[in-house]
């Protein structure tokens, strides 16, 4: 049964990633995730644990139903997924393994 709050995660690689300096907040970047049908864009505040270099070519996890969402003029298409690190700060949650582009979480 379907509800409202229903939210499809999927995972994607990070193609490319760069600082975003017209975002209040520094640690956010921009990134362009391939879900295996089609790329992304996503805002991810993610520069407290990781590097623009570092995520390049990762996998992620991105819940991508969402919306589309204006970032400082940035359209964000997904939510890359994290979850708050020891300090507070996200950290992202990534599969252990490489896994087909575009599965979805279940």
């Amino acid at each position: 049964m379907s509800s409202p709050f229903d939210v499809t995660i999927r995972v994607g690689e990070v193609v490319s990633a760069e600082p975003f300096p017209e975002a209040r907040k520094p640690e956010l970047f921009k990134l362009a995730v391939d879900l295996g049908d089609r790329v992304v864009q996503s805002a991810a505040q993610l520069g407290y644990h990781h590097t623009t270099e570092e995520l390049v070519g990762r996998q992620v996890l991105c819940a991508v139903d969402l919306g589309t969402v204006n970032v400082a003029g940035f359209e964000s298409e997904a939510l890359t997924v994290g979850v708050p690190g020891e300090d507070g700060n996200p950290v992202l949650v990534t599969p252990d393994e490489d896994v087909p582009l575009g599965g979805e979480l279940y």
